[in-house]
């Protein structure tokens, strides 16, 4: 099965075609559909009292990962937990130039478009773009969505042989694809390394032709 033919059958059902038809036309053509791989940096976990310190962005397109068209903002925050800055490195005075929250946000919609989102664990990642676009006054993101660690877990053989975690990290993944790990834990080089597994995920995919794509995206 060809990359396009993969694409349009994951798009199929990520999309209703039966009531938008006209959107899945937009996007069953590979060469005109843009996933823009992203991470985020926080000053925690918690929704609603933690903050973005920094969104990394990379595209993919036509099997492609476009190193040249990325995006990477700092951004500005009076919170900062001493807990996690000792896991990504940033710190209140790491970057002089960094803009307020609705600035960043605006340059990142501007970036993103329509775009596919591509996240490891993207439920996290949206959920806290998505409460930072509330705090501005702006409306939540309207992009369909692709996890890797789900799409990860379609490729493990089912056996009760085998032992299979509930959850996958990144460093799970980088592993098994053999991806350096050099810029773990920065939001770009985490976006890096989730577009490469990306790919190797959709090559695994195709290999199981016994499995239907219906049945990888229940």
């Amino acid at each position: 099965m060809s990359f396009s033919k993969i694409i349009k059958t994951i798009l199929s059902y990520i999309w209703d075609t039966s009531d938008k038809s006209s959107d899945y036309d937009l996007l069953v053509d590979i060469n005109s559909t843009r996933f823009v791989v992203l991470d985020t940096e926080t000053t925690g976990f918690d929704y609603e009292n933690d903050r973005i310190l920094c969104i990394g962005a990379i595209v993919l397109q036509n099997n492609r990962i476009s190193i040249q068209d990325s995006f990477e903002i700092y951004i500005e925050q009076e919170h900062y937990n001493k807990a996690t800055a000792q896991i990504h490195g940033i710190l209140k005075d790491f970057v002089l130039d960094r803009p307020k929250e609705l600035e960043a946000l605006q340059q990142f919609l501007a970036f993103l478009g329509d775009s596919i989102i591509i996240a490891h664990h993207a439920k996290f990642d949206v959920t806290m773009i998505n409460k930072a676009l509330e705090r501005n006054g702006l409306p939540e993101l309207k992009n369909k969505s692709l996890d890797t660690a789900i799409l990860y877990k379609k490729t493990l053989i089912t056996s009760y042989l085998l032992e299979r975690k509930e959850h996958y990290t990144l460093d799970d993944l980088a592993d098994k694809f053999d991806i350096s790990k050099k810029d773990r834990h920065t939001a770009m080089g985490d976006a890096y390394i989730t577009a490469i597994a990306f790919l190797k995920i959709l090559k695994k995919l195709r290999e199981k032709e016994e499995v239907t794509w219906k049945q990888l995206f229940k």
